[in-house]
């Protein structure tokens, strides 16, 4: 029964695609993207953590919001320290409709020491054509704190700079987009076989040669006629498509820290790996000199005591065959007892005497 068992899942296993990802995790569609929104605002009710005399720019601002709403007012004579000029940010999604609510980031910009307790006042989004896309306001959320005392010391944990309006932001101008009769998918990561495979699949998926893959990072697909009216159907049938995704062997090596990674499809050649370490040990220890019993002209010096040692690890050479994975090649550096920091050295060697078959990255 067992064995039955066993068969029946690795058929189940045979027939699903190996490493299989979906389309959706692999392309973006041309054109639905979000768009970034910024504006610039006040925020008001701070505890005389906000901006000192000598921004300009914010007591001009809260001037000029003073004078919009009928009060005059001499800006030489305003006091901002409980105002803060911020920068609020905020990504306006694809297909965005009118009354639809957003959380925006709120940034100081001039020299408040914390925006906590604070509130924007009403701050507009611009997007990159210059038209206002929505309208920020609410009160702040900081995850964090500054406190100091008189002499100047203090505490402060976290960016309390920096806050959250959540949902603060109302979207005013709805975001037209049509996809029209035929739809632009662009790779994250570009590859030719990737999408070759890409355009394969979801015409093997539609039944049509629907899917054309224009270069590395493009594939074309037309939207056949049954789904014209219904777009969304479409791109969700699209999104679920499995394809077996492909990449250059890659091997990418961080000297800072010793970290390195490698793809499954890294191969060797015929390569013999040498490893000894040498590592030179240098001790000081300080021993005190005393002069002779009733000495009159000697003195009580401190005498430093330096040894020196030299170890040279064990020479060990390890063979490894033309074709060697990298599972054969983490083996064998383990069996000579390389360290991260070592391995980026051989990898380095390895490369440069060409048995290496992989794009190597530094970072």
């Amino acid at each position: 029964m067992r064995k039955i068992v066993f068969a029946i899942l690795m058929i189940m296993l045979a027939a699903q695609p190996l490493f299989a990802v979906r389309v959706k995790d692999l392309v973006e569609i041309q054109g639905v993207r979000e768009n970034k929104l910024v504006g610039y605002g006040l925020v008001v009710g701070l505890n005389g953590s906000g901006d000192k005399a000598g921004a300009q720019f914010t007591i001009r601002s809260l001037a000029n919001m003073l004078k919009s709403m009928g009060i005059q007012v001499n800006p030489d004579t305003l006091k901002v320290k409980n105002v803060a000029a911020v920068m609020v940010t905020a990504s306006l999604p694809p297909f965005a409709k009118s009354t639809q609510k957003l959380d925006c980031t709120v940034s100081s910009v001039g020299d408040a020491s914390s925006l906590a307790g604070g509130t924007l006042i009403s701050a507009p989004l611009y997007g990159p054509d210059g038209k206002v896309y929505a309208l920020a306001q609410g009160p702040l959320s900081v995850g964090g704190f500054a406190v100091s005392g008189s002499s100047g010391s203090g505490v402060t944990k976290n960016f309390p700079t920096v806050g959250m309006v959540p949902g603060g932001a109302v979207v005013e101008r709805s975001l037209e987009l049509s996809l029209g009769s035929q739809m632009t998918l662009v790779m994250n990561n570009p590859d030719f076989t990737t999408a070759h495979r890409l355009a394969s699949s979801i015409n093997q998926k539609l039944g049509t040669e629907s899917a054309h893959a224009s270069d590395l990072s493009t594939i074309q697909v037309d939207v056949p006629g049954s789904y014209q009216n219904r777009i969304v159907d479409f791109v969700a049938l699209i999104e679920g498509v499995d394809v077996v995704p492909d990449n250059r062997a890659r091997i990418i090596v961080n000297e800072r820290t010793g970290t390195v990674v490698m793809g499954s499809n890294v191969r060797i050649s015929t390569v013999a790996i040498a490893h000894g370490n040498l590592s030179i040990k240098i001790t000081e220890q300080p021993a005190v000199s005393q002069p002779l019993p009733f000495s009159k002209t000697g003195q009580t010096t401190v005498v430093p005591q330096t040894g020196v040692s030299v170890e040279e690890g064990g020479k060990r050479l390890v063979m490894l065959p033309s074709g060697a994975t990298i599972g054969d090649l983490i083996s064998a550096l383990n069996a000579i007892g390389v360290s991260p920091r070592d391995l980026v050295v051989i990898l380095q060697t390895i490369k440069r005497s060409g048995a290496l078959y992989a794009d190597l990255e530094v970072i």
